[in-house]
């Protein structure tokens, strides 16, 4: 690949390559290796694309959003029991009778593992990103989550296998000593705060693509151009630079323009910010999206399509939340160190025990 561009916003990746040295189905397997999804982008034109642009309400990011919203509420609902089973006892707070107690010590273990496990469930994405990431020689923050919450659930399920040959065989010593040693609430506990981090960045994402679309919905879907000496209507992707338009009261500016005949009073708050109308006459220019409050004009099209003040706005806010803020940048690098430091130390403190 010569380029690659990725917009976290639009969940989009934009690459320049050579294709006699490489195809599509190739940078799909190399994304997909990667932990990730990804397909074609739908043609103009074709059934997906119109689908897409029926449906058009909801952008990837909104629907990231409301994933996130969902995932993080019923994590918090398994959250808090775990927490109050692990560590209630602790503070004085009462625990039901059947989890009390050394001899109900594995119902008191298993309670847990069922909480836990429905956090994992929820939250299984830290894991398959993360083990992908380590397996792939390159480990990532979601890979601390993944290594510290696995290591946490395993051993709490070996506590529960040592309490329950206790019971077996009435060592309730053996039962006392696992009875203390379950760690689900850490691997629940971890799992749920990271979705929290998770949860206001999707948030923050929705919140920008929201108003991509709002500022999208600024311009009309149609134009009414005069062909001949005749009006026409036609959709927006059809007119060009040189036509010319007629603008009514009440209608939106299709593209930026000049007027060459008539006068209106113009809301250009969309674009400007400003309340109050602005007066235009013959000669004075237009913009696309901004509104005609009053009066009525003939226009020449100037800049169409990508080239209007209104696309280049929706590009200028794109880029800006595609593009990593240098803390961010800084964060990353710290992270591709950080991470196998920790995991170094980890596995050097285990295997310095074991010697002991």
């Amino acid at each position: 690949a010569q380029q690659v561009a990725v917009n976290l916003l639009k969940n989009s990746m934009v690459v320049e390559y050579d294709e006699s040295q490489l195809s599509s189905a190739q940078i799909i397997a190399a994304v997909e290796k990667a932990g990730y999804g990804a397909s074609l982008h739908a043609k103009p034109g074709s059934a997906p694309a119109a689908k897409a642009a029926e449906t058009g309400g909801v952008s990837a990011a909104q629907k990231a959003y409301s994933d996130m919203k969902k995932r993080l509420v019923l994590s918090l609902l398994f959250t808090i029991p775990l927490f109050y089973i692990s560590m209630g006892h602790m503070l004085g707070l009462p625990l039901p009778s059947f989890l009390s107690g050394h001899q109900n010590a594995l119902w008191f273990g298993l309670a847990q593992l069922a909480l836990t496990l429905a956090i994992v469930i929820l939250q299984f994405r830290y894991f398959r990103r993360g083990f992908a990431s380590l397996f792939r020689g390159a480990p990532t923050m979601d890979t601390l989550v993944a290594v510290g919450s696995s290591a946490a659930i395993l051993y709490g399920i070996y506590a529960i296998i040592r309490i329950a040959q206790g019971l077996a065989t009435g060592d309730m010593e053996l039962v006392a000593q696992y009875h203390m040693d379950l760690y689900f609430e850490s691997a629940g506990t971890i799992l749920t705060l990271v979705s929290v981090g998770k949860y206001w960045e999707a948030r923050s994402k929705s919140h920008t693509a929201d108003a991509l679309q709002k500022l999208m919905a600024l311009a009309p879907a149609t134009a009414h151009l005069l062909r001949d000496g005749k009006e026409v209507e036609v959709p927006l992707e059809e007119v060009r630079q040189g036509d010319l338009l007629i603008v009514r009261t009440g209608e939106a500016i299709p593209v930026d323009g000049t007027i060459t005949e008539g006068q209106a009073a113009v809301d250009e708050s969309a674009i400007t910010g400003e309340s109050m109308p602005v007066d235009k006459s013959i000669g004075d220019p237009v913009t696309g999206a901004t509104l005609c409050r009053s009066g009525y004009f003939t226009m020449q099209a100037t800049h169409v399509g990508e080239e209007t003040t209104l696309s280049q706005i929706i590009h200028l806010v794109e880029d800006a939340a595609a593009t990593k803020a240098p803390i961010q940048r800084i964060a990353d690098k710290v992270a591709a160190v950080f991470v196998p430091v920790v995991i170094g130390i980890a596995v050097l403190a285990m295997v310095l025990q074991k010697k002991d």
